[in-house]
C-alpha cells in the first residue's frame, strides 16, 4: 500500500515533549515509524538502550539530548523530502501515460507490477512520477536501476526536467565514479552494479521504499542476480514495491518468478500491464542467403559465406531503394563482418547514401554521428546493441542477417568462446520492431520462414553461459545459503557452479570445505572480477612479493582488464595503428605493455592542456574516454587498496630504462609484476608443445623454409590438456616462450591466448601447494650422497612445473 500520511515532525509536534524522561522515551517510541527507513532499526536500538539504562537509573540528560538529536535530523529529513515541489505532467502522446490509473491502482494493490512495453512507450520516465504521485520516496527513496551507465545519466537528467526540478535534491544518478544523489533526495537512478554492491551494506536494502528494475529482459548477470535478491526481500518487506519493465519479452517469466501465496494457500503471479508502442505494421520478407558460391572452390567455407552475406546486403539495401524513402538498419553479427560490408556498400556507389557503422569499440563521437542530422539516406551498420538498449532513429527498413556474436563460458575447458550464431525469435523480432515507429516499415531477414521457426523462442540468458565465479563468491560472502538453492529466475546448471567452486579455491577463496576464507571476504568487496581482485591482493606490500611499486604496478594491469581495451585498430588503419602504439610494446610482456601505455598517457596528462591529450590519443590511436575511465578505476582501487593494506601506495613510477643493453632493471620489475599477477591465473599457464615448435626459418616438419611462410602455428598445453596458441598481436607472438601465462584464453576463429607474459615456472610451485600433485621415480642408491634418493616430478592441472628433482628418499 501507499505510504500513510506521517505524523508532523517532532520540531513541529503540536503536543509539549514532557521533560521526563519516561515520557520523552515514550514520546520518541511512537515516533519510530516515521523516520527513514534506514534509520529505524540503529534509532529503535537506541530508544531500547535508553528505557534499560533509564530503569537501573544510569540515564542522564545528555544522554537523552543526544537521542532526540539524533531524531530530529532524521525526522529533518522527512520533512525535506516531502518540502520538495514536484510536478507531475503525463504527456498525452506516451502510451504508458494512457494506462496509468490501471497501473497505479495495482501498485496500491501488489508489491510487485511487471509493466511490458517497447522501447519509446514511455515507461522509464513515467512509472517513477506514479510512484512518487503514490506517496513513494519519502520514507526512502525510489531506486532506479539502468544497465548500462550513460542511460542512467540521460534517464536522471530527462526525469527531473519533467519533474521540474534542478540538481540532485530530487532526482539524482549514481554510477561508477560518479555520485550524484543526495541523502534527502527522492529518487536514485543507478546501475544494477551499483544496486547489488550496495546489498554489501544494506541487506534489506532499508534505503529504498520502491524499486524500478529497467529494461529486465535483457537478462545480464546483475539483473538476475537482483531479481532472486528481490524475491527473498519481498518476504521481509511487505511494504515495499517492485515494478520490473520488460520489452514484450518472456514476460510471463517475471510474472511467475514472483508469484505469492495467497491466503487460501494457492499462488498467483505478479500482474503485468502491456503498454503498446507507438508503431506503424511492418512486412516481413525472408530473402535467404544463395549459398551456391559456398561449391566455389577458389575460396573457404568461411570466406564463402561472408561473402554471401555481404552480397545479400547488397542486394537487400537495393529492393529498398524500391520502397521509398528512410533509412535502413542492418544487423551484423560483429565488427569485422560491418567494416567488411561498408566497404561493399561503399563500392556499390549508392546515390545520396551515408553508410554508418555502430558497435562498442567506437569512439563516442563516432556512436554519435546517428544522432547527427543529414539528408538523403542513411545505412547504419550496427550489431545487436540496437536491439533494445539504443534506439537509431528515423528508421524505415530493417535488414536482418539472423546472426549474433554470443559470448559463451566453457566449464570443461575453462575457454571463453565468441562465436556467431544464430539468433532466436524474441531477438529477430525485437530487431523487427526496429522499424515500423515513425511509418510503415519494411523487414527484410536473410534467412527463409522455416528457419525462423526452428530457431530457439528466447536467448540464453547470461548466467547460462558465463563464468559464476563472482555470483556464487557473492552469495557465499552475503550468506545468502547454497547456490544450487539460490531463487534464480533460471537455475544455472550444476557444472557451472561446481567450476565457479573450482575456480575459487584455486584462488584462495574458498577453502578444501567450501567455506570462505579471510582472503574471499576481501575479493568479495572489491569490485572487479574474483582472478583480478586475487592479483591486487598479492601485490599489496604486506603479501609474499609485494612491494609498493609492484603493488602500484598491478593497480594499472587490473583497471585495465576491468575496462574495455581503450587501444584501437580499424581495419583500414590498421598499419597506422600498429606503428603509432609500438612505442608501448614490451618484449615478452603484454602486461609489462600495458605499463608503458599507462606512463606515456600519464606524461601527456600532466604537461598538457585537455586538447592536446585528446590529440595525443587520436594520434595514437587510443581511446579518449577509456583513458579516462582507466584513470578513474585506478583511483577507486586504489583507495581500496590502500584501505586493505592499511598503508598509502605512492605513486606508479615510470619502467627502468634499458640503457647500454642493460635489460636487468626491466626484468626485474616485470618479473615482481608477473609474480604478483600469477595467483590470478593459474588456471590460464601454459608449457610449449615442442613437437609444433616454429620460427620465421623453421616449419613444423624441421626443414629450413627461409622466406616461406609458416604452415603451421606454436601451440601451448595448458590446464588439464587445453590447447590453445599465442593471440597474433601479442608481445609473445613472436618470441614463443616456453612457459607463459595469460590473462584470457578465447575461442574464435581459434583458441587464443590474450594479453600474456612469459614466465618462470619455478615461481609457480610456491603459489600453487594447495593445488599440485607429486609424482616418485622408483628409489636408487646415491653413492655420492651415501643415501637412498628419487626423483621428484610436480604437476599442476598435468603440467610438469618441476622435473627430475632429486630428493631425498625418506623424505617420502
Amino acid at each position: 500500500m501507499p505510504q500513510p500520511e506521517p505524523r508532523p515532525p517532532l520540531l513541529t509536534a503540536p503536543e509539549p515533549i514532557s521533560t521526563s524522561s519516561a515520557d520523552v522515551i515514550a514520546f520518541l517510541r511512537v515516533h519510530l515509524d516515521d523516520l527513514p527507513l534506514s534509520d529505524q532499526a540503529a534509532l529503535t536500538r537506541r530508544v531500547d538502550r535508553a528505557e534499560r539504562e533509564l530503569r537501573q537509573h544510569r540515564l542522564d540528560s545528555a544522554q537523552i539530548t543526544a537521542l532526540v538529536d539524533a531524531f530530529e535530523a532524521s525526522a529533518a529529513l522527512i520533512s525535506a523530502r516531502r518540502a520538495a515541489a514536484v510536478v507531475f505532467d503525463y504527456p498525452d502522446d506516451l502510451p504508458v501515460s494512457g494506462q496509468r490509473a490501471a497501473i497505479m491502482d495495482l501498485l496500491r494493490a501488489h508489491q510487485v507490477v511487471i509493466v511490458a512495453g517497447e522501447t519509446g512507450s514511455g515507461k522509464t520516465t513515467q512509472l517513477p512520477k506514479m510512484l512518487l504521485e503514490l506517496g513513494y520516496g519519502i520514507t526512502g527513496q525510489i531506486g532506479h536501476t539502468q544497465p548500462r551507465r550513460i542511460a542512467a545519466r540521460n534517464v536522471a537528467s530527462r526525469l527531473a526536467e519533467e519533474l521540474g526540478v534542478v540538481g540532485a535534491g530530487v532526482v539524482g544518478y549514481k554510477v561508477r565514479f560518479s555520485d550524484q544523489t543526495r541523502h534527502e533526495g527522492r529518487v536514485a537512478v543507478m546501475t544494477d552494479g551499483i544496486l547489488l554492491a550496495e546489498i554489501h551494506s544494506d541487506p534489506d536494502l532499508l534505503r529504498y521504499d520502491a524499486l524500478i528494475i529497467d529494461e529486465a529482459h535483457e537478462r545480464s548477470l546483475n539483473i538476475d542476480f537482483l531479481l532472486g535478491i528481490l524475491r527473498r526481500l519481498l518476504d521481509r518487506r511487505p511494504e515495499f514495491r517492485l515494478v520490473i519493465t520488460s520489452a514484450t519479452i518472456d514476460t510471463e517469466r517475471f510474472a511467475t518468478h514472483f508469484a505469492q501465496k495467497n491466503a487460501d494457500g494457492t499462488w498467483q503471479n505478479a500482474s503485468i500491464v502491456t503498454v503498446a508502442g507507438r508503431s506503424f505494421p511492418v512486412e516481413v520478407l525472408y530473402r535467404p542467403l544463395d549459398t551456391a558460391r559456398r561449391n566455389n572452390d577458389d575460396v573457404g567455407e568461411k570466406q564463402a559465406e561472408e561473402q554471401d552475406l555481404a552480397t545479400a546486403i547488397v542486394a537487400a539495401v537495393d529492393e529498398l531503394q524500391s520502397h521509398g524513402h528512410g533509412d535502413i538498419l542492418v544487423f551484423l553479427p560483429g565488427e569485422r563482418e560491418i567494416r567488411d560490408c561498408a566497404q561493399r556498400l561503399s563500392r556499390h556507389g549508392l546515390r545520396h547514401t551515408e553508410i554508418l557503422p555502430l558497435f562498442a569499440r567506437l569512439s563516442a563521437a563516432e556512436q554519435q554521428r546517428i544522432f547527427s542530422p543529414h539528408t538523403g539516406r542513411r545505412v547504419v551498420l550496427t550489431t545487436n546493441v540496437a536491439e533494445t538498449s539504443l534506439t537509431v532513429p528515423g528508421i524505415h527498413y530493417v535488414i536482418d542477417s539472423g546472426l549474433a556474436r554470443i559470448a559463451r563460458y566453457s566449464p570443461r575447458s575453462r575457454v571463453q568462446k565468441l562465436q556467431v550464431e544464430a539468433i532466436s525469435q524474441a531477438s529477430a523480432n525485437q530487431r523487427t520492431g526496429r522499424c515500423g515507429r515513425i511509418a510503415p516499415g519494411v523487414c527484410i531477414r536473410l534467412y527463409d520462414a522455416t528457419d525462423f521457426a526452428a530457431r530457439p523462442a528466447f536467448t540464453d540468458p547470461e548466467i547460462l553461459r558465463t563464468n559464476l565465479a563472482s555470483v556464487v563468491l557473492r552469495l557465499i560472502e552475503l550468506k545468502l545459503g547454497e547456490p544450487e538453492h539460490f531463487p534464480f529466475i533460471e537455475p544455472p546448471d550444476s557444472r557451472q557452479l561446481t567450476a565457479a567452486r573450482r575456480l575459487l579455491f584455486e584462488l584462495g577463496a574458498l577453502d578444501a570445505h567450501q567455506r570462505i576464507t579471510s582472503l574471499g571476504r576481501q575479493l568479495a568487496r572489491l569490485p572487479v572480477d574474483p582472478t583480478l581482485g586475487r592479483m591486487l591482493l598479492a601485490a599489496l606490500p604486506d603479501s609474499r612479493v609485494g612491494t609498493d611499486t609492484t603493488a602500484a604496478d598491478v593497480l594499472i594491469v587490473v583497471s585495465f582488464l576491468s575496462i574495455q581495451d581503450p587501444r584501437e585498430r580499424p581495419a583500414e588503419h590498421a598499419q597506422a595503428a600498429d606503428q603509432a602504439q609500438q612505442g608501448f610494446r614490451v618484449a615478452d610482456s603484454d602486461f609489462g605493455g600495458i605499463l608503458a601505455l599507462w606512463h606515456a598517457w600519464h606524461a601527456v596528462v600532466r604537461h598538457e592542456n585537455q586538447g592536446q591529450r585528446r590529440t595525443w590519443a587520436k594520434k595514437h590511436f587510443l581511446s579518449y574516454n577509456r583513458l579516462l575511465e582507466w584513470h578513474d578505476l585506478f583511483g577507486q582501487l586504489r583507495e581500496q587498496a590502500d584501505e586493505l593494506g592499511k598503508t598509502k601506495l605512492p605513486d606508479p613510477i615510470p619502467l627502468p630504462p634499458i640503457v647500454a643493453g642493460d635489460e636487468a632493471p626491466l626484468r626485474a620489475r616485470l618479473d615482481a609484476l608477473h609474480q604478483a599477477i600469477l595467483p590470478g591465473l593459474l588456471a590460464n599457464i601454459g608449457l610449449r608443445d615442442e613437437a609444433t615448435r616454429t620460427d620465421k626459418n623453421e616449419t613444423n616438419d624441421g626443414k629450413d623454409n627461409r622466406g616461406k611462410k609458416q604452415r603451421t602455428p606454436t601451440m601451448y598445453i595448458g590446464a588439464n590438456n587445453r590447447r590453445f596458441q599465442i593471440f597474433p598481436g601479442s608481445a609473445l607472438a613472436k618470441t614463443q616462450p616456453k612457459w607463459l601465462m595469460s590473462a584470457e584464453i578465447v575461442e574464435t576463429s581459434r583458441v587464443y591466448a590474450r594479453m600474456g607474459a612469459a614466465i618462470n615456472p619455478r615461481w609457480i610451485e610456491a603459489l600453487a601447494m594447495h593445488l599440485t600433485t607429486v609424482e616418485h621415480s622408483e628409489p636408487r642408491w646415491d653413492e655420492r650422497a651415501g643415501r637412498v634418493a628419487a626423483f621428484e616430478t610436480v604437476r599442476l592441472f598435468g603440467l610438469p612445473i618441476v622435473t627430475k628433482r632429486r630428493i631425498d628418499f625418506g623424505r617420502i
